[in-house]
């Protein structure tokens, strides 16, 4: 061992770079308690070693003297990769034709899991209940007003909540129905889980979150995140680029697309993923995130109509 250095990007879980006389590796701590089961790690290497054999840019773990990829310590699992030289970009850096890339990358994704992995029982689920998101605006709120001392994060929460509330009073009758085609999917796909080399995808990483949920949804949610901009709008002829050339690797038909973008879509407005993590875990991690992200829930309300057109169009 020449050399041990943490790698501190991801909020889930933790890692290492290695550096010994043998190459460079990348040792991943699984410390998130909802993905750190060893069957399930096991299950994502094997799922990772079946799509690198198509072809598909994945870094599979090492295999120990054992046969195993997982090594579990004082009950903590680890798993050893190669290591991969490369950077993550997020949709501000792709041109267009980069956008069509990344997009039809992951219908590749979508369609080689539903080669390589058995096709699993899923139920279509259930979308948010705007009772329930209600009754924790009430709480969010409350947690506001008793942090102390006040700041800009804290004006800015309850400016959101409060503007939340409102949208929502306005648009209960839009709740989607249960979601619909389900298949194996990543879960978990942003720029912080494809590292770049030069122009082109060299890897797609953290499958922690592999599972069988809405495919199309997977698509949309993602773009959500790569092509959103800090004023809280999505590059939305980055996002047809991107979408067009998903629909055609991924056989996913305009209907499916378009239940999703409104699954989506209701899922922003009851979603508070990271104030929830500031007020009640005190982890402010995420907190970079949310301007951009709560202001991108009231854009893509007043725009849901050239949201929805440059998904299916």
């Amino acid at each position: 061992m020449l050399a041990c250095d943490p790698v501190d990007q991801g909020l889930l879980n933790g890692g290492y770079r290695l550096c010994t006389t043998r190459g460079r590796y990348f040792l991943k701590h699984h410390s998130d308690p909802e993905t750190a089961d060893p069957a399930a790690i096991a299950r994502q290497h094997r799922a990772t070693q079946r799509l690198a054999d198509l072809g598909v840019p994945v870094a599979p773990p090492l295999t120990g003297h054992d046969g195993r990829t997982v090594a579990v310590v004082g009950g903590r699992a680890y798993a050893l990769h190669p290591w991969i030289d490369g950077r993550h970009r997020h949709g501000g850096q792709l041109t267009a034709e980069q956008c069509g890339r990344l997009g039809a990358l992951l219908g590749v994704v979508h369609a080689s899991l539903e080669r390589v992995m058995s096709r699993a029982p899923g139920s279509p689920l259930e979308s948010a209940d705007p009772a329930d998101t209600f009754a924790l605006i009430d709480d969010l709120l409350c947690r506001v007003t008793r942090h102390r001392p006040v700041t800009a994060f804290d004006e800015l929460a309850r400016h959101r909540l409060v503007e939340r509330r409102t949208m929502l009073e306005r648009h209960t009758d839009r709740r989607p129905p249960p979601g619909g085609a389900v298949g194996w999917v990543h879960g978990d796909f942003h720029p912080f889980n494809v590292l770049y080399q030069g122009d082109a995808p060299a890897a797609i990483v953290d499958w922690d979150r592999l599972g069988v949920q809405p495919r199309a949804e997977e698509a949309v949610r993602a773009a959500a995140i790569f092509f959103v901009r800090p004023v809280g709008t999505l590059d939305l002829a980055k996002v047809r680029a991107y979408a067009r050339a998903y629909r055609r690797t991924a056989g996913a038909p305009l209907a499916e697309l378009t239940a999703a973008v409104h699954r989506v879509w209701w899922e922003r407005l009851n979603d508070f993923w990271m104030l929830r993590w500031h007020y009640e875990r005190g982890d402010s991690r995420a907190d970079a995130q949310f301007p951009a992200a709560s202001a991108l829930a009231v854009w893509w309300t007043r725009e849901y109509d050239a949201v929805r057109d440059a998904f299916t169009q």
